[in-house]
């Protein structure tokens, strides 16, 4: 029987020496390949979601090839592959060395693109979760650094193949921004800080003209006024409520219903 377990110890020992042999070879299988292989084998993982492995190649073959296209285009893949796997603070760390060595490079409107997208898909969801967490405790630092990321690309390259579309995000994020101060206002309205609320729905009306979230701000900074006795504000916001919202009822009736942000779907 001990005979038995011998055998048996070596047989499993030999099979997992196999495969360290196997793994460590096709570590090595890549230290004579040209950059047209590596690269080749790189983008093929990288294609496939072995997001790691690709993320390796493209580091060695920029660390075996540091000089040319090849190099470049491996630093701006391995800034995609770190997005796609996730990594946001990497894949940001990345885009910032590309745009620094290569501010002339001609793909390098799609690195700030790539940068608003990293920052966007932290955003993404900040709506929805309204309901499971107070959005006033919520840092919506992520929500500007995207828009401005893809306000410098609109700007710098507003004839890129990427700006229709960071111009459609954008316009997403200036409503969640919005939609942030609003339930900030909200909040205070909520607890009779009637000042500060009023301010709140304020600096929303006053940075974000636009928003959908506008309309109940005003009817905020008309509840504020009213609680706070003051009559010629309350009376002015009004005005400005009902001839921007001709036909709402949220003075009326409550909160809106409607959840803008459905449009991005």
């Amino acid at each position: 029987m001990q005979i038995k377990y011998v055998k048996l110890f070596g047989l499993t020992l030999l099979i997992s020496l196999s495969g360290c042999g196997i793994f460590g070879d096709r570590v090595e299988e890549s230290k004579n390949w040209p950059a047209e292989k590596l690269y080749a084998e790189a983008k093929e993982e990288l294609a496939s979601g072995s997001y790691e492995r690709s993320v390796q190649l493209f580091e060695k073959l920029e660390s075996r090839f540091p000089f040319g296209t090849y190099a470049q285009q491996a630093q701006l893949e391995i800034a995609y592959a770190y997005y796609k796997q996730g990594e946001s603070a990497q894949a940001l760390a990345a885009v910032d060395r590309f745009i620094k060595l290569h501010p002339n490079h001609p793909n390098v409107d799609y690195m700030y693109y790539l940068r608003g997208l990293v920052n966007f898909n932290d955003d993404m969801g900040f709506l929805s979760v309204i309901a499971n967490q107070d959005i006033t405790e919520r840092d919506p630092k992520a929500t500007r650094d995207s828009f401005d990321a893809f306000k410098e690309l609109v700007t710098q390259y507003p004839n890129s193949k990427y700006t229709p579309d960071a111009l459609l995000r954008m316009k997403y994020l200036v409503n969640s921004l919005a939609q942030y101060d609003l339930h900030v206002a909200k909040y205070y309205l909520r607890r009779n800080a009637y000042l500060a609320a009023a301010n709140r729905a304020q600096a929303a009306i006053k940075e974000y003209p636009d928003a959908p979230a506008i309309e109940e701000a005003l009817v905020v900074l008309i509840k504020s006024y009213d609680a706070m006795g003051m009559k010629e504000l309350r009376d002015d916001a009004k005005r400005v409520y009902e001839k921007n919202f001709p036909n709402s009822t949220v003075l009326a009736n409550g909160d809106k219903q409607k959840s803008w942000w459905k449009f991005w779907n």
